[in-house]
Parts: structure tokens; sequence; C-alpha cells
């Protein structure tokens, strides 16, 4: 893999192939876990430790795995991964683990991991694959992170709230308060503010990504007329 293609995977896996922004998948646990930035931090966490990890049992065994019985195999490592990270929750983070839930054992049923999985780390090294899941990974925090922190913030008033509680006692630094005596909004904590919150961010991206192309073409087209 060259300098470029490790470009590209983080490209793809923070941006241009989100896996909310991009590819529309994991919308289960973005909805019903990102009342909260505490919380969209805590599931992007969980979500990025199995996805890194799966991705590199996958490719370190991909050699021996028939095609035959790889989709299987393949979820069984998943759920592996998973169970380690909800008894490690259950253990170190217990009041984000109560809060979350549900949705930790719900990680198997992930789309985005097995889709990562199956067509990237079963065909490529354990370098690349990393990478991809590290990227991927972290391409969905950020978007849990930001529609929670948008929900908390017009919802409530306010930013990380209880992060102390959930991440430990060295995250009490983030917490805000940045609307005092808020009475909050009620509809943006409710399901529907969280498609609302989605759409504008979808909206968002939609617009950013048409001005880069312009913006590229514009750039493409001044060099072409230099060189002539």
């Amino acid at each position: 893999m060259t300098q470029q293609s490790y470009t590209e995977i983080w490209a793809d896996g923070l941006w241009n192939n989100n896996v909310v922004l991009g590819q529309m998948l994991a919308l289960c646990p973005l909805m019903a876990v990102t009342t909260t930035a505490s919380n969209g931090l805590g599931m992007g966490v969980a979500t990025l430790a199995v996805m890194l990890a799966s991705n590199m049992l996958v490719s370190m065994i991909r050699g021996i795995i028939t095609p035959q019985v790889r989709i299987p195999v393949f979820i069984l490592l998943i759920a592996a991964m998973v169970t380690l990270v909800d008894m490690f929750l259950n253990a170190w983070m217990h009041e984000l683990y109560q809060v979350l839930g549900l949705f930790i054992p719900l990680i198997v049923t992930n789309c985005a991991i097995l889709g990562r999985v199956e067509s990237f780390a079963s065909k490529n090294n354990v370098g690349p694959s990393m990478i991809d899941g590290l990227a991927m990974g972290i391409g969905f925090t950020w978007v849990l992170v930001l529609l929670g922190g948008m929900r908390e913030l017009f919802g409530s008033g306010t930013l990380f709230a209880d992060a102390s509680l959930l991440l430990g006692e060295s995250f009490s630094f983030i917490e805000l308060t940045i609307f005092p005596d808020y009475g909050g909004t009620l509809l943006l904590i409710l399901p529907p503010g969280g498609f609302i919150c989605l759409g504008l961010i979808l909206a968002g991206k939609r617009v950013t990504d048409r001005k880069l192309e312009a913006r590229r073409n514009t750039m493409t087209t001044t060099l072409q007329e230099g060189s002539v």
C-alpha cells in the first residue's frame, strides 16, 4: 500500500464513505443513544474498538477461512470482540454500561462492522485493515458525538453532561453548561429530534461536498488553461 492509499482509507472512513453519512448504516444505535454527547462518545468508542479488533483478526486469518464459512466465522469473531467490550464496560465503566444497555450486545448486528470485515479486511493485509477499522470507527464516533451534542445543546442547553459519571472523573473538564436556566426543547431529546438533526448533518455534508467539488473543478480548469 502506498502513502496515497492510506490517505484514501482515512478520507473514506472519516468523510467520503462515512458509516453514517456515506453508507447510511448503524442508524438504530445512532438514534437510540445520542441523547447526549457523552453517550454518543461512549457508544462510538465501543464500536471503534470492536471494528478495529475485528478487522485485524479477520485480516490475520483470511488465508485459512474458506469462502463457504466466512460469514459465520466473521460473525463469531465480531461477537467475541463485542463480548469482551461488554465485559470491560460492565467492569470499569458501569454507569456508561447501564446507559448504553442493550445496544452494546447489539453491536454484533451492526452492518457497518460486518460490511468492513467482508469488503476490506478479508481482502487486505493487517496494516491497511487496521487503518480502515480505525478510520471507519473514528468516522462513526464523530458523527455520534456531533449528533448527540446537537440534541443535547438545543434540547437541554448542556454539552457532555454527566461525562464524569459515565466516562470517569478525568472527563469532568468537558462538562459544559452553554445556556444557563434553559428550559429545554423536549422534541430534540425525543427520537424525532434525532432525525431532524441527522437530516441537517446530511444536508451539511452534501453542501460541503458540492463546494469542494466546485473548487476542485475550478483548480483543474485553471491548471489546464495555464499549461496551454
